[in-house]
């Protein structure tokens, strides 16, 4: 993204906060992975949304109408030793020179700061519950203020949740999110194709990970938006598997539920395959019928239909296939109503995605569900789940398990697949894997 767009970001909040008001952003803080070992930063998305900084221990405050500047940040100084060891940082001077912003403190001055600027406001936009230990500061400078009203001053008596505006804004992307979520999905869908090339009977669930993320890493992206399922046969059934750790073997499918996150934007892609790249008959009828679902559901996605359509068509044919498969008894509508085939299929059909892989925005608008406009990005991921033993189901059927997951965008006219490079077809995956 560009400096502009961060620029035309917080615009766009002030305008909807109107005058009298403050907005306050923590961004993350770091994490220890284990003793004195920290995880891998990433900023919080709220705070990056608007800011571009991708540093710990800073806090953006956005002051509609204040004389001396609009938005500010705390950050940390710069420090030649520190940076020696744990590398470059923007200072002060960074913050305004590279990042926008208008004025900028140090995040130790934070507590003596802060409060100045909450005074007199009318309201604060923060988004309360997300950050506990901030929360806890928020309230402390709120009641530093109480204290002063014999001054004259008075503190905020209100306070809006940011989530309100700032994820309603996330929700429609811009043509440089766009360009990016393109970006990661193609790199998510190359993976996808090393990983169907590699795979065969014998390997193991972690090493067809880690073809995974080396495909991520040469084009970019460096680390995966969301921890990769690879699960064969049995483990195929089970939605949120990462254990990654078993061996493939000859005659199982393979479901692969992987994403790269590129420049802080999620790709989201599902693709199952036969391990030793041929179907069986009860594998291939199992994944038509996803595959049918998948193709059904997109089509749902157009400005004008509302949230819930994909999963409804989705629904349908998935009900209306397992009634020919024999897997349900009855009639369609019947079934639907009471949910049967939520024995199998025991999930939504998507998700919105963006800088967070289940990113934000309403679903429900109103006790009604949202509409479909342009510039909004979900998730299409039918699947069956069939575990072994499962009562009163022929034995064929057992131990498959099938997802088939694209990110799809709306646009003016319809929709676009972001992830159609990473095949689908159950000819084109036999014929790929054959080569």
């Amino acid at each position: 993204m560009t400096k502009n767009e961060f620029s035309t970001r917080r615009k766009r909040l002030m305008q909807q906060m109107g005058g009298g008001s403050i907005a306050i952003i923590p961004t993350a803080p770091t994490r220890t992975r284990n003793r004195d070992i920290e995880h891998t930063y990433r900023p919080d998305s709220d705070f990056y949304y608007l800011t571009g900084f991708a540093e710990p221990e800073a806090v953006a405050v956005i002051v509609p109408g204040r004389p001396h500047g609009e938005y500010i940040l705390f950050c940390r100084e710069r420090d030649p030793e520190m940076e020696t060891w744990h590398g470059r940082r923007a200072g002060l001077e960074g913050a305004q020179a590279l990042h926008g912003a208008d004025d900028a403190f140090p995040i130790n001055d934070i507590d003596d700061i802060l409060p100045g600027l909450l005074e007199n406001r009318e309201r604060v936009y923060y988004a309360m519950g997300s950050h506990p230990d901030f929360d806890r500061k928020i309230m402390e400078w709120i009641n530093i203020l109480r204290k002063k009203s014999r001054a004259g001053i008075h503190a905020p008596g209100e306070f809006v949740a940011l989530d309100h505006l700032l994820h309603d804004m996330r929700l429609y992307k811009s043509s440089g999110e766009i360009k990016t979520m393109r970006r990661a999905a193609q790199i998510s869908a190359q993976a996808h194709l090393r990983a169907m090339r590699t795979s065969a009977p014998g390997k193991y669930e972690y090493q067809i990970e880690a073809e995974i993320l080396h495909e991520f890493a040469v084009h970019g992206a460096r680390s995966p938006s969301y921890p990769t399922i690879v699960g064969g046969g049995a483990n195929g059934c089970i939605l949120h598997y990462t254990e990654n750790s078993d061996a493939l073997n000859d005659g199982d499918l393979l479901l692969i539920d992987a994403g790269c996150e590129l420049d802080y934007y999620a790709a989201d892609i599902t693709r199952t395959f036969p391990i030793n790249g041929r179907f069986t008959p009860a594998q291939r009828a199992i994944y038509e019928l996803v595959l049918d679902a998948n193709y059904a559901a997109i089509e749902q996605v157009k400005p004008g239909n509302h949230w819930n359509q994909p999963h409804e068509a989705a629904v349908k044919v998935l009900t209306q296939g397992l009634i020919k498969l024999g897997l349900l008894k009855g009639t369609p509508a019947k079934l639907i109503k009471e949910e049967a085939y939520r024995r199998f299929y025991m999930h939504r059909t998507g998700h919105w995605l963006g800088m967070d892989v289940h990113d934000v925005g309403e679903y429900k608008v109103g006790n009604e569900w949202r509409v479909l406009e342009p510039g909004m990005t979900l998730t299409i991921e039918p699947g069956l789940y069939i575990p072994a033993e499962c009562k009163g189901v022929a034995k064929k059927w057992w131990d498959i398990g099938i997802r088939i997951e694209d990110d799809v965008l709306v646009t003016k006219s319809g929709h676009e697949v972001l992830t159609r490079d990473a095949i689908k077809e159950p000819d084109e995956i036999e014929a790929w894997m054959k080569q």
